[in-house]
């Protein structure tokens, strides 16, 4: 079954966050400050989000990202709703436009884990409540307010910052690479030319980049790395993605082991957004060494992603898409009038 392809007929679309680029510099920097006080003070976000409803969409298997997400809305006294959507994909069953519009009248938020970018767009166009990407093919933006909160708390200063991606410039690189241009930092994405970041991106994240004062570049020498703060890796294979040996074939001299971090240098911390495929993308010498840091980036998605729902939840419950009702009730009202009258 198909989302329709008009455009959705009423107003009022909630601010939604797909990619990074839907916050911007500011609201990143907002969102960053408050999730270090939830940390550091948990009780004072306590009743923040009393009342409100999350629905959480999961078309993707999940450990870091489900809890976070559940515990956090409980944590900050809401509710969340799992729906299991790994055996029957979105829009299947009935259209995603109809979807949306049936959740958005019980919750107050949607989290969506999916295959395709192109639902979670969907789910935007129809939905006047906040649609959060917790992963797609193309992004993944809460793990990347997550990342940059374990770099602050390591004393890393993201108008300062280079960061390396290492392996595939997957969903998490071009998440971690946007967020880096939007803050001014140093991105280098430490690739096989057949593993580049999509080239639209790439582009778009240098315009950010060169707006912003930072820099994002693309390299196939693992030497590249050299002086950076930080670097970063994931799996190889993507969730969902068939696997295939040349890819494999391509990365392997992009595994981060001991003598990867001596060429990053002393100071440099290793990243991970989990789960780790130990002896492929990393060694368990890096991964379990004192520079990784890759537990703290776990346990901050509970905190990043709890001030960002309280930035997307920032009215008492359900009044927001109530005013909106009403607004469009009324301007449906003026409508008929005017038409009547002439």
């Amino acid at each position: 079954m198909t989302t329709p392809s008009a455009t959705p007929r009423r107003p009022g679309a909630a601010t939604h966050v797909l990619r990074a680029t839907d916050l911007g510099a500011e609201a990143i920097r907002e969102v960053l400050a408050d999730a270090a006080a939830i940390k550091q003070d948990p009780r004072s976000a306590s009743e923040s989000l009393r009342g409100r409803s999350l629905v959480m969409l999961f078309e993707k298997p999940s450990l870091r990202t489900r809890v976070s997400f559940e515990i956090g809305m409980s944590r900050l006294g809401g509710t969340a709703v799992y729906l299991d959507h790994r055996e029957e994909r979105l829009g299947r069953r009935e259209s995603i436009a109809d979807y949306a519009r049936n959740l958005e009248r019980w919750c107050d938020a949607i989290v969506g884990r999916v295959h395709e970018h192109a639902t979670l767009e969907a789910l935007a166009a129809w939905s006047r409540v906040p649609v959060i990407n917790a992963l797609s093919e193309k992004f993944h933006p809460c793990q990347a307010l997550a990342d940059f909160m374990t770099l602050i708390e390591q004393g890393r200063d993201p108008s300062t910052l280079r960061l390396a991606f290492v392996g595939d410039g997957n969903n998490v690189c071009q998440s971690l690479m946007e967020t880096a241009a939007i803050l001014g930092s140093s991105f280098l994405a430490v690739t096989p030319p057949s593993c580049r970041p999509d080239p639209q991106i790439l582009a778009e994240c240098r315009s950010l980049a060169a707006r912003s004062g930072g820099e994002v570049a693309c390299s196939d020498s693992i030497e590249s790395i050299a002086g950076v703060d930080a670097v970063y890796a994931d799996a190889w294979i993507s969730m969902g993605e068939p696997d295939s040996a040349a890819k494999r074939q391509a990365l392997e001299p992009y595994r981060v082991d001991a003598r990867a971090m001596e060429i990053a240098g002393p100071s440099a911390l290793f990243m991970h957004c989990l789960p780790a495929h130990r002896g492929e993308e990393v060694l368990d010498e890096v991964i379990d060494s004192p520079a990784s840091v890759v537990f703290d980036q776990a346990e901050n998605r509970l905190h990043a992603q709890n001030a960002l729902l309280r930035r997307l939840l920032s009215l008492p419950p359900r009044i927001e898409v109530k005013m909106r009702r009403r607004r469009d009730l009324a301007g449906s009202r003026t409508a008929s009038e005017t038409t009547r009258d002439s």
